[in-house]
Formats: structure tokens, sequence, C-alpha cells
């Protein structure tokens, strides 16, 4: 059992089709300090079983699987794993596909012409809680919307009108009836989605629009 002080090992697992690729990003991984390979997956039907036995804090996900795509993996592990935070690591170096990577839930968006060392950091930051997209997207994303929400699912569409009722995450999770954890994720992801940097600024979002008369869906 780790002490209080001791920070705590993320927990990775890697889905790619081809097993010299995973292995080889098993490799970085395994090297670098405070985290630990603790599953590999081949297609989607494998990762989910996995994801679902290991529990891990981070998934690197290829966007083209055997079975299916990476953003259906991603779409099914946050019902499934929550707790689960998807990076994709693909060759697809598009808008689409990073824009489609982003409403599944993805945390972070890298190429596999990446440093390993930056595969790492970024496992570390993601796990920490931080997004980190390309923000031509979210950019982009943002000014074909004229509401900032347009692409938030049902379940941060909740937690955004609780943030602005003034309930903390806590709270939040017991009243939809789901871990504190989950919540975090839905305020991590509607974020990113909204081009917002905290917690407070979509408090303050809420509480403007409802002022202008926004009715609540």
């Amino acid at each position: 059992m780790q002490s209080a002080s001791a920070p705590e090992t993320v927990r990775v697992m890697i889905v790619d089709d081809h097993e010299i690729v995973r292995r080889g990003i098993a490799e970085i991984i395994e090297r670098a300090d405070g985290l630990d390979v603790v599953a590999e997956a081949g297609s989607k039907a494998e990762a989910i079983r996995r994801a679902e036995l290991m529990r891990p804090d981070v998934v690197l996900v290829d966007l083209q699987l055997p079975d299916g795509t990476g953003i259906e993996l991603m779409q099914a592990l946050r019902e499934s794993v929550p707790e689960a935070l998807p990076i994709v690591l693909t060759s697809f170096d598009d808008d689409e596909a990073l824009a489609e990577s982003l409403d599944a839930g993805a945390r972070a968006y890298l190429l596999k012409t990446v440093h390993g060392a930056e595969i790492s950091d970024v496992v570390r930051a993601v796990a920490s809680g931080r997004v980190l997209l390309d923000e031509r997207t979210v950019t982009r994303r943002r000014a074909d919307h004229d509401d900032p929400t347009a692409d938030l699912t049902n379940a941060e569409r909740k937690v955004l009108e609780l943030i602005g009722d003034g309930l903390s995450n806590r709270e939040i999770g017991e009243r939809l009836g789901v871990a504190e954890k989950t919540v975090k994720n839905h305020i991590t992801s509607l974020l990113a989605k909204m081009g917002l940097q905290r917690r407070t600024q979509v408090a303050a979002w809420v509480a403007g629009q409802r002022a202008s008369g926004w009715r609540r869906s």
C-alpha cells in the first residue's frame, strides 16, 4: 500500500491492432516513472472487455480497429468505464477525425509520428485532469455554432445546469447518481467543448444565459 505522500501510479491500457506498435508504445510507457501498462487490446471488443476488468486510468486508442473504430470504442467506454480517460494515438491528421474524437470524449490527440517521451508526458497530463486538444479545431467548432453547448452530451448538459444552480461536484454526483470522478470527467469534457478553462466560467456563462432568458432543455 502506497503512503499518503507517494504519487499514485497511472494505469494505462493500449489499444492498437498492430502488435508491434502496441509493444513499442508499451515499452515507452513502462520506462516512464509513475506509469504502468495494465492491459493491451487489438480490437474494440477486446478493449471493452479488458477495460471493464482492469479499470485503467488512461486508454491510448487507435482510430482504426478491425471490428470498429476508436470513436465507437471511446463512446462505449464512456458508458461502461467512465473513469478511463481516452487519448487518441493515430496516423489520421485531419480536422474531421479530431473533431469526432473530441465529441467521443478524447482528452488528447496524438499522431504516431510523436516522440516517445511526449507520449508519456501527455499520459501524465491527461491523468492529472488536463485536456490537450488541437486549439484550431476547438476554435472552429465554436465559430460553427452560435450555441457553445451544441456539442454537449445529455449528461454534460445536466452537469452544466447543476453547476449553474451552484452545486458542488459531490452534490452533482449525488443528484445524478454517479461518482464524483465521473462528474469531474464530464466537466473536463464540457469545458473543452465550450472553449472555457475553469468551472467558474461555466457558472458565469449559465448565469448570463438565464438572465437573458435562455430556456433550459
